[in-house]
């Protein structure tokens, strides 16, 4: 069966993220997926085909994933042991929900996550308030329990196994499958088996089949208990002594259908992938096959050739550090001397050896990945090579406190060097503890992303490329993977400490040679002077947090509401009929069948009418309808991905919203946030920058200030090119953008029209991305004639500019990258493709990225001198959060006059450079106020 036998055209799909997980995990036990450095996949492998699959047989015009979350349920409260005796999440499970973000994010797939209540509830609340708005509802689930939710518009999808056929589940199929008068008796069923599990009691000596049989008879738990005269033996004694059981266990199975959810179902609409995002997550994890299946033979084409890349590269290191074709050690191969320290005596001669060493390598070995939640089970340290030491932590979370604090002084003394691989998860574990490390950083990670930054970077990859030596496998200490996996606590102390040991020793034989390279490399600048001493940086500003005013956001969220509701009627009135908005099947009838705004309208690859949002931007002069459509999408947008979702955001036990900041994740060198993400609040319209003025100083002394670089990477694009009329531009204070209208419409300043600096400043910011005359024909909608002008115009006003980036590009294709003025590298694999188009398309991104690099850079400079700063003048002012080019502050309001001053003159200062630097400061009640 599949879901075309159901006409409906408002299809939603609810996946059932954790169970899906588990299940593709576990399909491939016996041929586990894993990457070439080490990383299991097998979940995000099975997870990416089940959905794959789904939406090219179904064609989803809804879908979303919900996911458990580790907050305790009012099914905890009824009842503790409840999944009491379920085992850990195995370890390679867990390191793999953050690519199942990732993937689900470049998909496109809204992600649910509601703390205290389950995926399941989360799933059946939504389900059944969709039915009520006119869906068709399926939860993709293998797990038997939602079969209780099924109706006449709400089925169970159970996707097949390897490319076999789905089973649905309606009302008649389960019916059929438990032979029973009506659904909710599901829920009696699965109530008296109980399900060991999730440590549901249920009736001792009652199975499936049983069950079934009494319910069938008797119709429900509470009839069978009125009928306990018609049992006969050892069955009426055991249902007879278990009546709580019975009922607390029919309690438990309920799936709830109230939770109070922020979701806007409407909003759920999905149209396609990110293709950037998803083609960068593929290749990241090699999934050749699948990425070639979606995007071609272009995709298999780069992925080899970056393989190969990787492998040329991989051989040119080795050749440097052997002799001779490597052939990996391990632990019973290598002279070593681990010691693991458990009494405080141990720890106080540890202690004084450490005090001794200029450089310490250091690891924490802890309980989650999540370093704001993670508990210490133990610190290893290394500070020679094939020697290391394991400290253990006891299971009181008091006494392990305890034990960490005594190495305060090691790690809070500044003349001691600090190594470690990722060493802001160490130090974001340590903070939420209570203290700072302190000293300067060398994180083997960055270093290597910064000397490398087309290979892998994690720590077992390193060992094995650098040093001929694979370390451990996990799965030595927990066992094989599956459900019988143990749990880290439940392994022998000896073994977690030469597993920890292990660590620290490797990471710090790879820094030694990572050191020595980045001289060589000319990386060491942006190593030594930006990524290392950002790192505790962001550990402080992810530990501040920010206050968000979720009452507002909630009077907001009406507001939007009602907005939403009135496009709606404006666009229905405009159409001449009621339809869903959100259907681009239905809306392209609308817009190209029905009111023929286009004579030959393009069409996706399956057929229907494109309404992608630039393609509508193209067609919004033609009728009042295209503009009412995008302002519709984007008030839904913003009303269920940023006003409903930011306040589950905030954590219970600060009350702040914390975001967590990766300085690896672009290409470019830009800051990512995450978790939530708050530089994809739309800001250009009143609508997305309504929702800044939620984000409010942490009490009545204080107010938001922000700090803003002015036309950052226009001033960096002057600098690099040194070209001096545009310098003189920018020395001469006058609007950039004014100037070169000025200069490519051959007009005075004073004759400058407004239109005419709009389209300048397109120019602008148009040649530092390698626009083309189509390209900005197309952005301003203006004859190609007059794109092709003012862009020869541009040129020869500013003849910098073109030295500049021929100057780029001759040197990306003699070196095969760029760099910024730190040093960071971009390899820009094509720039000698033959093909054109490739080649183009290359030669583009080899002129941009030392300018975005550049601006990178610097505003990570900006925030290390703005962290000193602050704390050098003992101010209370807290940096908070970084977006794009703006910093944002908790300020002290008695500090005002003396530390905007500051900030300011730190910013300017980041980076020498001979074009002004201009930041623009502003402060008030609210973020929205203060930018």
């Amino acid at each position: 069966m599949t879901t075309d036998l159901f006409p409906n055209e408002k299809k939603l799909f609810l996946l059932d993220g954790m169970a899906l997980t588990y299940r593709a995990h576990f399909a491939l036990m016996r041929s586990p997926r894993f990457t070439s450095g080490g990383i299991c996949t097998s979940a995000v492998f099975g997870v990416l085909n089940t959905v794959l699959d789904l939406i090219k047989r179904e064609q989803p015009t809804h879908l979303a994933v919900a996911f458990d979350t580790s907050e305790p349920t009012a099914r905890h409260e009824a009842f503790p042991e409840y999944k009491a005796q379920r085992e850990a999440m195995p370890e390679d499970i867990s390191k793999q929900l953050p690519l199942m973000d990732r993937l689900f994010n470049a998909l496109k797939i809204t992600t649910i996550r509601m703390p205290g209540y389950e995926a399941d509830d989360v799933i059946g609340t939504l389900a059944h308030q969709a039915a009520d708005k006119g869906f068709q509802t399926w939860m993709v689930t293998p797990d038997k329990d939602y079969d209780q939710l099924v109706t006449d518009d709400i089925f169970v999808l159970k996707p097949g196994r390897k490319g076999g056929d789905l089973e649905i589940f309606g009302v008649k199929e389960v019916l059929q499958k438990w032979d029973i008068e009506r659904v909710d008796q599901v829920i009696d069923i699965l109530g008296l088996m109980g399900d060991s599990s999730d440590n549901i009691p249920g009736v001792p000596g009652i199975g499936p089949k049983t069950a079934q049989k009494l319910i069938a008879k008797y119709n429900s738990i509470e009839n069978l208990y009125n009928h306990l005269d018609e049992l006969k033996g050892k069955q009426k004694q055991n249902i007879e002594e278990n009546r709580d059981k019975a009922l607390l266990s029919k309690q438990l199975v309920t799936i709830q259908l109230d939770v109070p959810h922020t979701t806007d179902i409407e909003s759920l609409t999905w149209n396609a992938y990110d293709t950037e995002a998803l083609k960068s997550l593929l290749t990241e994890l090699e999934f050749d096959a699948i990425g070639k299946r979606i995007f071609g033979k272009t995709f298999s084409a780069a992925s080899a050739r970056a393989n190969v890349v990787r492998e040329k590269r991989e051989s040119e290191i080795q050749a440097t550090l052997f002799d001779e074709p490597v052939t990996e050690k391990t632990i019973s191969d290598v002279s070593h001397h681990y010691q693991t320290v458990n009494t405080s005596e141990q720890r106080a001669a540890l202690i004084e050896q450490l005090k001794k060493q200029d450089s310490i390598c250091f690891d924490t070995e802890t309980t989650s990945l999540d370093a704001r939640e993670a508990v210490p089970l133990g610190l290893a340290f290394s500070f020679e090579p094939h020697s290391a030491f394991y400290v253990v932590c006891p299971d009181n979370s008091e006494q392990a406190q305890a034990v960490i604090d005594e190495f305060r002084p090691i790690f809070e003394d500044e003349s001691i060097e600090k190594i470690g691989h990722n060493l802001k998860y160490d130090l974001t574990v340590l903070r939420w503890h209570g203290f700072e490390v302190r000293g300067k950083l060398f994180d083997t990670m960055l270093a290597h992303a910064m000397k490398e930054p087309e290979m892998k970077h994690g720590l077992d990859y390193l060992s094995t490329l650098y040093l001929g030596y694979r370390p451990i496998p996990t799965s030595d200490l927990l066992g094989p993977k599956g459900k019988d996996q143990k749990n880290m606590r439940d392994v022998d102390v000896e073994r977690v400490a030469e597993y920890a040991c292990e660590d620290a020793d490797v990471t710090l034989q790879v820094s030694k040679l990572l050191r020595a390279d980045l001289e060589k490399s000319e990386t060491s600048d942006v190593c030594y002077n930006v990524e290392f001493p950002l790192v505790p940086v962001l550990v402080d500003m992810e530990h501040e947090g920010i206050r968000l005013d979720c009452e507002a956001l909630a009077t907001y969220s009406e507001t939007l509401g009602g907005e939403i509701e009135k496009l709606q009627n404006k666009i229905f009135e405009a159409a001449g009929r009621e339809f869903n908005i959100d259907s681009p099947k239905q809306l392209g009838i609308v817009l190209y069948e029905e009111m023929q705004l286009e004579e030959n309208p393009k069409k996706t690859a399956t057929g229907q009418y494109s309404t992608r949002e630039a393609e509508l931007e193209r067609l919004a002069s033609k009728h009042p309808i295209i503009g009412d459509v995008l302002d519709y999408r984007s008030a839904r947008k913003l009303k269920s991905v940023y006003v409903d979702q930011l306040p589950l955001a905030v954590n219970p036990k600060t009350g702040r919203l914390h975001t967590r900041y990766d300085q690896i994740w672009t290409s470019t060198g830009r800051i990512q946030s995450n978790d939530p993400n708050l530089q994809t609040i739309p800001v250009r319209k009143q609508r997305g920058r309504e929702i800044r003025a939620a984000f409010v100083p942490r009490d009545d002394k204080h107010l938001l200030l922000s700090a803003d670089y002015s036309q950052i990477e226009l001033r960096v694009m002057a600098e690099l090119s040194g070209d001096e009329a545009m310098l003189d531009a920018f020395r001469s204070g006058e609007d950039i953008h004014t100037v070169t209208a000025s200069k490519v419409y051959k007009v005075e300043i004073a004759d400058v029209s407004r239109e005419m600096r709009d389209k300048a400043k397109t120019v602008n910011f148009g040649i530092i991305y390698g626009i083309s005359g189509f390209g900005l024909q197309q952005r301003l909608n203006i004859p190609r004639a007059e794109a092709n002008e003012l862009i020869q115009n541009y040129f020869e006003k500013y003849p910098g500019v073109q030295r500049y980036i021929d100057k780029t590009i001759a040197f990306a294709k003699e070196h095969g990258y760029v760099a910024t003025q730190t040093g960071r590298r971009r390899y820009i694999r094509d720039i000698n493709s033959r093909n054109k188009t490739v080649v183009n398309a290359a030669e583009r991104l080899a002129m941009n990225s030392p300018i975005q690099g550049t601006a990178a850079d610097m505003l990570k400079l900006a925030m290390i001198n703005v962290h000193r700063v602050l704390r050098e003048g003992d101010f209370e002012t807290k940096m908070l959060l970084t977006v794009h080019d703006e910093i944002v502050f908790d300020m002290l309001k008695s500090e005002q006059d003396s530390v905007m001053p500051a900030i300011e003159e730190a910013m300017k200062t980041a980076m020498s450079m001979s074009v002004p630097i201009v930041v623009e400061m502003g402060v008030g009640e609210n973020w929205l106020q203060a930018h």
